[in-house]
């Protein structure tokens, strides 16, 4: 403990000295439904809690939902008295952030690894999907894709209004995959890039997607799953915050326009042993047969996480690769899980169902618990799309029914913990409750 005390406060002397102008740093975590929550912390107070000092916010505040409320889940948040619980800065993520109109710092802080981790927080989950991997002597290596869309800062009565071309002034209101889109918004984008590298984001290619507005960042393939998920968190963070300091409004909403593509989240999983070999290419890919199996069978039971609002289960059949059904298929973008063509050293499955607004940490965990079972239990996939384009199983396509599902699987309330299933499915049940008790003007004009 006395070791990692003192690396946590190099790097908060180190940074301080490489920033001098900084005088407060946002203490982040992620909660339920992928926002963050913590602390503005005055950067001198910071050396205190790198030394070993304590460092407490309450637990209730992970349970959060989509507008920042509360919801009676069990006994938390009304029958607990709003307890605190400890939480850890996480070493290596003390980073400048450029976009606030001060200089500033920002470091992500989490519960996993302090004496009494909280149960349904979502980077606590998925560390414990990953010391069960290690102990199997499985590793994970991860890599994530994140779909968004550029709005114009101005909204117009509450609708997203096209991104204004910086060329033209005109709307960016053509669908397209062109290259000149890259080359037309490339100040912002530069800046995305060049942001999400100095919080130690390893970015690599940039595509102009097809609807309007819409653009598609790739991560580097990386040997921690838990620093691939903080990756996708922060450059959300970032992105959203670039964005408005260029007139712009950044937004990973998973279908914001019904003509168009949703955003998503593909994420890139390998799996390796301790001497580097990678497990899905064992006897001649039958493992992998067997992951994509269990990732399958799981996935109907995953909706909530995959699909984790209202919104997102609107991208769920659209027009260009977004699936309604369980399915799978080599270099085939129509399927759920898709395996990419590649040696058998980088053999990896690609999952695409998850919206770009999930929480990475759940997405990611779900996805492991699915290839852990499928290498376990040593069942054959169904049929590849590429053989039958009707191959695939039915998964839930709205939130209650998943929410019932999800609950009732005991797989999952093993592997990913009976508490937290328990308590993120009520978390999206009184969400999606509290979503419905605004009256939208259709209902009168429908109705009245």
């Amino acid at each position: 403990m006395k070791s990692h005390s003192s690396t946590l406060l190099a790097e908060v002397r180190s940074f301080r000295q490489n920033h001098p102008d900084v005088r407060y740093v946002d203490l982040i975590a992620l909660d339920i439904p992928g926002h963050f929550y913590g602390k503005r912390y005055p950067v001198e107070m910071l050396e205190k809690v790198a030394a070993g000092g304590p460092l407490k916010l309450p637990q209730n505040a992970v349970l959060l939902g989509a507008q920042g409320g509360l919801f009676k889940i069990g006994d938390y948040c009304f029958n607990d008295g709003d307890p605190d619980a400890n939480r850890r800065l996480v070493p290596g993520t003390l980073k400048p952030v450029s976009w606030e109109s001060q200089p500033m710092g920002q470091m992500l802080i989490t519960s996993d690894g302090t004496e009494a981790p909280i149960e349904f927080e979502p980077r606590e989950v998925l560390a414990k999907v990953l010391e069960r991997l290690q102990h199997k002597g499985i590793h994970p290596v991860v890599a994530f894709e994140l779909e968004f869309y550029l709005f114009d800062k101005k909204l117009d009565n509450g609708l997203p209004q096209f991104a204004r071309d910086p060329l033209s002034d005109d709307a960016d209101d053509q669908p397209n995959l062109h290259i000149e889109r890259l080359s037309r918004f490339s100040e912002v984008l530069d800046d995305m890039a060049q942001t999400a590298k100095a919080q130690g984001i390893d970015i690599t290619v940039i595509t102009a997607e097809i609807g309007p507005g819409q653009f598609e960042i790739n991560f580097g393939h990386c040997d921690d799953g838990l620093r691939a998920a903080d990756w996708a968190a922060l450059f959300c963070r970032s992105t959203r915050g670039v964005a408005l300091k260029h007139g712009y409004r950044a937004s990973f909403m998973a279908k914001p326009y019904l003509q168009f593509p949703g955003s998503g989240m593909h994420v890139h999983v390998s799996l390796y042993d301790a001497a580097g070999n990678n497990l899905l290419a064992a006897h001649q890919q039958q493992a992998l047969r067997h992951a994509v199996a269990g990732c399958l069978e799981l996935l109907p039971h995953c909706m909530p996480i995959f699909s984790p609002n209202h919104n997102a289960f609107r991208r769920l059949g659209g027009a260009v690769n977004a699936a309604t059904r369980a399915s799978w298929g080599f270099e085939d973008r129509d399927a759920c899980v898709r395996i990419p063509e590649s040696d058998p050293r980088n053999l990896r499955i690609e999952h695409r169902l998850a919206s770009a607004d999930a929480n990475p940490y759940l997405v990611l965990a779900a996805i492991l618990v699915g290839l852990e079972h499928g290498l376990e239990a040593k069942r054959e996939p169904i049929a590849p799309l590429n053989e039958d384009r009707s191959s695939g199983t039915d998964f839930p396509v709205e939130m209650l029914d998943a929410v019932r599902a999800m609950q009732q699987q005991p797989l999952l309330r093993d592997k990913l913990g009976a508490e937290f299933v328990d308590v993120y499915c009520e978390n999206k049940r009184q969400d999606h409750l509290a979503f419905q008790q605004e009256i939208h003007a259709r209902e009168y004009r429908w109705f009245l």
